[in-house]
């Protein structure tokens, strides 16, 4: 099932019994993020929350925690709630295979039947804005699709980008922007600044499910998110020119702001509670002037709440960032059998792989740090034997335990780049690194005693599904 927009989404959650309504009239602070909050720690079949009564906002419509579940994650990708989260991922990995699948240019995008231009803009006018933490220090949009264009080569839609950034509202016609430096977008601006110009940009807000996910996820600087989108929907994802800039922007969008991150020039930001769990400093960022507003009548704001995980950005960006990182070291090192980088987006990654020789799963693990998404975020990878689930913890722990000897296994790399939300690095953006071998060694590795492992009995597979058929149908 392919969505074209967040509305026909939130239909279906809602009869899947995965959105609640809240019609009760409701503080903007601090009732719509506390519930988000609560919201994520209902579990892994956590619903939707759906506001339209807010306290001093007449038409003002927030959905929030839309992808903060594993059985919501499911449904968007089209799949029964019920879907476990290995299955999710194998699922997510299968359609990778189809990528590219081009986008579709559609005519009369619903978000064109408002605007504001110019002196006229004003944001507040149109955003329902409320604070996410007591201690962020504005109002934040944190769930857009943020689209730019590499400015020395603008026709080119594989370097164009697609990609969620965190946005602190500074005014009525004016953004704040965090380009993390490994990010396509720090690319586009670069160069930009580099010819003395603006880089035009293109916001959306509340996107069809699947546009998020993709956005969302860490690809190669040529490979398009849209391209990404069409693979995983099943469908090509359908996409409109946004009128002032001529970017491609979703075509279900609720809102689409348009203007130009400004050249050379940056004011504070932050701090802002991040997936971290942790709050980040308060730093110098980006400014965008907005210079256009397009959105639907009464559009719907989504939300996305972020702190101590899991939260809605944890379901997010788990099989998105595990299964790009599969693909990129299966390139390369075809052992390789599963990867799980779920865990606060991937700052931790387990890696599951068969050796070739002694030394072999090392190798691994320092190829996971030059990832596009490792350069930034990986900071521990795990790697351990193919018959180890890297999505079951106890055994991925059973590993740690038993294989681990601190005297060889563990390879400490230091000075690495990581983005300087990472609360653990003693300089912003640099951190050493950590590689843990937990796996058997091999020939000419003759370490430790593992002759004698037990192994799973050859008929229990068979029995396994038996008894899940059996607890099913109880």
């Amino acid at each position: 099932m392919a969505f074209d927009d967040l509305r026909s989404f939130l239909r279906l959650l809602d009869k899947e019994g995965q959105l609640l309504h809240v019609t009760d009239e409701v503080q903007p602070e601090p009732d719509v993020a506390a519930a988000a909050n609560a919201a994520a720690r209902m579990g892994d079949a956590a619903p939707a929350v759906y506001f339209d009564n807010i306290a001093g906002f007449s038409t003002a419509r927030i959905a929030v925690n839309v992808h903060g579940s594993w059985a919501n994650h499911a449904l968007a990708l089209g799949l029964p709630k019920q879907t476990g989260v290995k299955e999710q991922v194998a699922e997510f990995a299968r359609r990778w295979k189809a990528f590219p699948v081009a986008s579709e240019r559609r005519a009369g995008p619903p978000w064109a039947a408002c605007a504001m231009e110019g002196d006229d803009v004003d944001i507040f006018q149109v955003l329902p804005l409320v604070r996410l933490n007591d201690g962020d220090g504005g109002f934040y949009i944190d769930k857009a699709a943020v689209v730019s264009q590499d400015p020395d080569d603008p026709d080119d839609s594989g370097k164009q980008n697609v990609g969620i950034y965190r946005i602190q509202v500074k005014g009525k016609r004016k953004l704040a922007l965090q380009p993390v430096p490994m990010h396509d977008i720090a690319h586009h601006l670069r160069k930009a600044e580099e010819a003395g110009q603006d880089l035009p940009v293109a916001i959306a807000i509340g996107n069809d499910p699947v546009i998020t996910i993709a956005a969302a996820t860490p690809l190669g600087y040529d490979e398009n998110e849209y391209e990404l989108a069409g693979a995983l929907r099943g469908a090509p994802a359908p996409i409109a020119e946004a009128p002032l800039t001529g970017l491609p922007v979703p075509w279900g969008s609720e809102v689409v702001i348009e203007g130009v991150i400004e050249g050379r020039k940056r004011e504070i930001e932050g701090p802002f509670g991040e997936f971290t769990g942790h709050y980040s400093g308060v730093r110098s960022m980006t400014v965008i002037r907005v210079d256009r507003i397009n959105h639907r009548p009464d559009p719907i704001f989504e939300h996305l709440y972020l702190g101590m995980p899991w939260t809605e950005i944890d379901y997010l960006l788990a099989a998105n960032t595990s299964v790009p990182l599969y693909e990129q070291l299966k390139r390369e090192f075809p052992e390789v059998q599963a990867v799980n980088a779920m865990y606060t987006h991937g700052l931790v990654v387990i890696v599951s792989t068969r050796k070739r020789y002694g030394g072999f799963a090392k190798a691994v693990g320092l190829r996971v740090l030059t990832t596009p998404h490792g350069l930034g975020y990986a900071t521990t990878v795990i790697v351990v034997d193919e018959d180890v689930d890297p999505f079951n913890l106890p055994q991925v722990m059973w590993a740690l335990s038993t294989k681990m000897n601190p005297a060889d296994d563990l390879v400490r790399v230091p000075n690495l780049p990581v983005l300087e939300l990472a609360p653990q690095a003693r300089t912003p953006g640099i951190v050493d690194k950590l590689i843990i071998d937990a796996t058997t060694p091999v020939a000419p590795d003759r370490r430790g005693s593992y002759r004698n492992q037990v192994r799973d009995l050859p008929e229990a597979g068979e029995w396994l599904t038996r008894l899940r058929h059996l607890a099913a149908h109880r």
